[in-house]
């Protein structure tokens, strides 16, 4: 029996810190309503900071290093997102049941997603990993705490809400990076620098065009500087690792 490799003890620590945190915003909203709602903007901000910058100054370059058609399948990520939306959109126009359960089966699809990510870009390098993992880690509070109030809306009790928000948040961000690993971790170069390139495209969505917009709409105090902190955070770690 192949006993597991470093990296995959870095993937394993990463989904699990993020199920921990996934859960804290669950835990948060259902126990301190107002503290979360009040923190949520800026965390979404920082998170989108980190998300936008991780792919176009070291993931998408490092990726087309590996793959010259690597652009390609960023151009793929970012449209696979953006239809997705759309398409859960779509189906979530109304305050019923159907609202909240179609919202949420969107959301488990999104982290599910994001195992798949810390997977491929560990696999391509430890500071790759790191710098989507931190990025995708803080954006896990604010995925657990709308998960659970999408579910609000589709007229479920609190607690009802929190257990499902744990099992289609928190749970499926470990369970997607546990099934990626043995498929991803026999791939080449090339091919990894193809998924990285889709990878790019899903973190530029994510932050450029969803947790960005969102979190402006609370027009918050001092949420652009969460936001550059956010920035400063990830150029650090790139830079201090070039050192």
């Amino acid at each position: 029996m192949v006993a597991p490799s470093e990296t995959f003890y870095w993937i394993a620590a990463f989904a699990i810190v993020a199920a921990l945190v996934n859960t804290t915003g669950i835990v948060a909203i259902f126990q301190r309503r107002a503290w979360a709602e009040r923190s949520l903007p800026y965390l979404m901000c920082f998170a989108a900071g980190i998300l936008l910058t991780t792919p176009l100054i070291h993931a998408l370059p490092n990726a087309i290093a590996n793959n010259p058609d690597a652009g390609f399948s960023a151009l793929a990520g970012f449209l696979f997102m953006f239809l997705s939306n759309k398409v859960i959109k779509r189906h979530t126009g109304e305050e019923t049941l159907a609202f909240g359960v179609t919202a949420a089966e969107g959301i488990g699809i999104h982290s599910l997603v994001d195992g798949v990510v810390y997977t491929i870009t560990f696999n391509v390098s430890l500071l790759t990993g790191v710098l989507a993992g931190a990025g995708l880690v803080v954006h896990e509070f604010a995925e657990g705490v709308i998960t659970y109030l999408v579910l609000l809306k589709g007229d479920v009790t609190e607690r009802t809400a929190a257990t499902y928000a744990f099992f289609i948040a928190a749970l499926t961000t470990p369970i997607g990076a546990f099934i990626a690993y043995p498929l991803v971790s026999g791939l080449g170069r090339s091919h990894l620098g193809l998924l990285l390139g889709f990878v790019s495209g899903v973190l530029i969505y994510v932050s450029a065009a969803h947790l960005l917009p969102e979190a402006q709409s609370y027009e918050k105090e001092h949420s652009t500087l969460a936001l550059l902190a956010g920035v400063a955070l990830a150029l650090f770690i790139v830079f201090a690792r070039m050192a």
